[in-house]
This record gives C-alpha cells, sequence and structure tokens, in this order.
C-alpha cells in the first residue's frame, strides 16, 4: 500500500528585492494563482545566514501559518477546513462560531499577524525555509500522509526532502556493536545515493548521521527530523552534529523557533521521519522503544520496515527481533535494505494519485482510502438545534479514549455523513475529541474551556 506524490505544479516565479514593497516578508516568492514561502534564492539556505530582502506579497502565508498554530487545529484538521472552507482567512474567521457549536466556550486561541510575521521572521534570520503544505516545494512523500504537518522550518537543502531517502533509528542507549552497524549501514546506503533521515538523538541516531557525514560530499548527505525549533538543539551535545548536518544536508522541524522539545513532541516527529523516507530501518530498539512508533507510522503509510537483529538476551534488541517476527525485513548488510527498497516510491503512486488533489473536491463522492476525510457537503447541518445536539451526542456515544475509525463513526451513525464530518471537525475544534493518523479518531474526556 503506497500512497504519495503530488501532482507537478508551477514552478515559482522569482521576485527581485527591488519589487519589494515596504511590509513584505523576508524568503517569500509567488507561484501563479498561489503564495509559496521560500528564499527569494533558491536552492540551498546557509545556517545562521539572513534571508535576502523581503519579497513579494504574503498575507495568505499569513494566514496560512496562523490556522496551523490556532488552538485545537491539528494537521488533519487544518486539511479540512482548508478544503471546506477554501482559504485559510474563512477558516479564520469560521474558527470561533465551530468552536462554540462543538460546546467550547471560549473561543480558540489564534496567533495574531504580527505573531505569524514574527514567526516567519525569526525562521528567515535563521537561514532557514518555511515550506507550507500545498507549496511546490513541500516534500511529495509527506505531503501524501493523513497527518503531514501544515508548515515546516528547513535548515539546509530543502531540495534533499523530495530525494529517494531511507531513515535509520533505534535506541539511545546504543550499544558500541549497535551504534557501529548503525553507522556503517547509513556510509553504505550514502554511497549508493541515498539519503540518511534520522532523529539526531543520541545513540543509533547520531551515529546514522555521522555515517552519512563520513562519505563526504557529494554523496553523504543526511536529513535531521528535530522536535524543537531550529534555534534549540536537542540534545544540547549535538549543536555542532546540527550545524554539520545543515551545512551537508538538511535540518527539519515542524516546530517554531523558541519551541523546547517536549516528551509529546517526538511522536509528531517520528511521524515526519517515516513520511520522508522510501523505507524506515530499526537498529537496537526496546519493547518500548520511540523507534517503534516510527515503523508503526511507516507501516502505516505504506513505506517498507527493515530491522536489525539482536541478541535475545539484550533487552535493547527485543523491539527489533519482535518486529522481525511481525514482518519486517531482515538487515544484516546495506544489500538487504537495497533488494526491497522501493525504487521510486513517489513514481509508481503518482499512477494510483494522479489525479487527487491535496485538499480534495468537497463535492467529490468518495475519499481516497489512507486521506483525510472528505468534509461535508452540507457543513452547517441547516436543520435545528436539537439535531446538531442530537448528532453531537451521538458522536460522543460512540467514542472512548481508544482510538475508533471514523467509518465505524460513519456507519454506526443514524445521521447522515456529512451531518457527522461537520460534528466531528466542531467537536475537535471545541477540544472534545482528537484526530489521530489513519482515519481514526478518540475522545477526550478532559476538553479545554
Amino acid at each position: 500500500m503506497r500512497k504519495q506524490a503530488t501532482q507537478p505544479q508551477a514552478t515559482p516565479e522569482q521576485v527581485t528585492p527591488e519589487q519589494v514593497a515596504p511590509g513584505q516578508l523576508a524568503g517569500v516568492r509567488v507561484a501563479p494563482g498561489q503564495a509559496t514561502l521560500e528564499q527569494a534564492t533558491p536552492g540551498k539556505t546557509t545556517p545562521g545566514r539572513a534571508t535576502p530582502a523581503p519579497a513579494a506579497p504574503a498575507q495568505d502565508i499569513i494566514d496560512r501559518l496562523r490556522l496551523a498554530r490556532a488552538e485545537g487545529v491539528g494537521p488533519v484538521t487544518y486539511r479540512r477546513m482548508l478544503a471546506r472552507f477554501g482559504t485559510a482567512a474563512a477558516a479564520l474567521r469560521a474558527l470561533p462560531r465551530l468552536a462554540r457549536a462543538g460546546g467550547k466556550a471560549s473561543a480558540p486561541a489564534v496567533p495574531t499577524e504580527a505573531d505569524a510575521v514574527h514567526e516567519l521572521e525569526s525562521t528567515a534570520k535563521l537561514g532557514a525555509r518555511l515550506l507550507l503544505l500545498g507549496d511546490a516545494d513541500y516534500p511529495p512523500l509527506l505531503a501524501r500522509l493523513d497527518d503531514a504537518p501544515p508548515a515546516i522550518a528547513v535548515l539546509g537543502d530543502p531540495t534533499l526532502l523530495a530525494a529517494r531517502s531511507v531513515a535509520l533509528v533505534g535506541g539511545r542507549n546504543a550499544s558500541v556493536n549497535g551504534r557501529r552497524i548503525a553507522e556503517d549501514l547509513a556510509a553504505e546506503l550514502a554511497r549508493v545515493g541515498l539519503v540518511i533521515v534520522s532523529g539526531m538523538a543520541r545513540g543509533i541516531d547520531a551515529a546514522a548521521h555521522a555515517g552519512a557525514l563520513s562519505v563526504g560530499h557529494p554523496l553523504g548527505r543526511t536529513i535531521a527530523v528535530v522536535a524543537g525549533g531550529l534555534d534549540v538543539p536537542y540534545p544540547p551535545e549535538h549543536a555542532d552534529l546540527q550545524h554539520r548536518i545543515a551545512a551537508a544536508g538538511a535540518v527539519v522541524t515542524e516546530a517554531p523557533p523558541g519551541t523546547v522539545p517536549q516528551s509529546r513532541h517526538f511522536p509528531r516527529r517520528n511521524r515526519i521521519i517515516a513520511g520522508l523516507s522510501l523505507g524506515v530501518v530499526v537498529v537496537e530498539a526496546a519493547l518500548r522503544s520511540g523507534s517503534l512508533i516510527t515503523a508503526r507510522l511507516a507501516t502505516e503509510a505504506g513505506r517498507e520496515v527493515f530491522a536489525v537483529p539482536g541478541s535475545p538476551l539484550d533487552p535493547r534488541s527485543r523491539g527489533a527481533n519482535d518486529l522481525i517476527r511481525q514482518g519486517a525485513v531482515l538487515v544484516e548488510t546495506a544489500a538487504d535494505v537495497l533488494a526491497n527498497l522501493p525504487e521510486d516510491l513517489a513514481a509508481s503512486a503518482a499512477l494510483l494519485f494522479a489525479e487527487l488533489p491535496l485538499f480534495p473536491d468537497p463535492d467529490a463522492p468518495d475519499a481516497a482510502p489512507g486521506f483525510a476525510e472528505l468534509p461535508p457537503t452540507d457543513p452547517d447541518f441547516g436543520n435545528s438545534e436539537s439535531e446538531r445536539a442530537a448528532v453531537y451526542a451521538q458522536v460522543l456515544e460512540l467514542l472512548g479514549p481508544s482510538p475508533t475509525p471514523v467509518d465505524a463513526v460513519l456507519r454506526r451513525c443514524q445521521f447522515s455523513a456529512p451531518a457527522v464530518m461537520a460534528a466531528l471537525l466542531e467537536l475537535e475544534l471545541a477540544g472534545r475529541i482528537e484526530t489521530l493518523p489513519g482515519g481514526r479518531v478518540a475522545a477526550l474526556w478532559d476538553p479545554p474551556a
């Protein structure tokens, strides 16, 4: 099951600094019919160097960033809101009404335009580029995740995010042998042209990055996906490693500048690692390792999963050994990865999804499997408040803290699918339910006021 690739889009037109009007933002250029955020000069960014002078109007970019950072708007809801309302500006205007309809007492917190401009300028000052979901330069494989991040900041070469890549992940308390295996695998895979993706954590991640960098220019390319802001290297002792990766590859995050990594950020980071890669190789992972989350997310995204076997006496290898029992490809050398890695996942997926837009038409009859569900065709019900309340009550009755497929909710509700989908959107904006990857939802027992 592979579900990636986006349709070819128009190449953005360059805007020179001389064309910039006062108040316009740094690092922006515009494609015909669509505003996008990039540096005025395409290509690789330089860590620590400010971007060129402001270039091009960016109101749509500001609106999209505000929507992405709004309270209650996760990645799946972001897609639904844009599909339902057409523009981020219209979605922002509708947010308070939808949240109240879902039962939230106060309006959701939404960043101001000044807040969004500050984030854009802070990102540019770091020498990074912000890519928004739907932009031409947004990574095509990542874009096809149900919960693709609405905005990612890239320090380094953003074109690597569309290159043929494989992820190497594993435990932080890795053994000497585990680190050597990860480093050797990364180096061998880099030598044949693959980009190595990992999370820049201690242990296996750091070894994978080091292995790729050891190959040298031009093949030693690696991507680090980090959980915090680009200006908050984590762990702190990897600040120099992050600088080296940015110079020879790319550092990626969905977090705004200044974000200090917290435990809840790492599973989100893991989905980006899986989403950027054709496959995920797990080296030395315990049964409760976060690397197994990455492997599960890769499976859900239709990517290949590989695992390096380890001693049954070493608890650090039990997670990887369990993956092999479940069908992951056993890896002893780089040849095992190369023999089972798709040649071009994006090209093969394009045959299936060539006609599928990133934000589907609300009038389309069916959603493609694995994609965020289509928005309702009658989102405002058009019926009485009592019917709205009845839909909410039935939806909440069907949900619990464990994830439930949206399809199951639609089948069991006696109301129309558009009404149920509208209720799910409004309940999430009210903080009463949570949308999860794989077309699943779960109830939140302590919704915010």
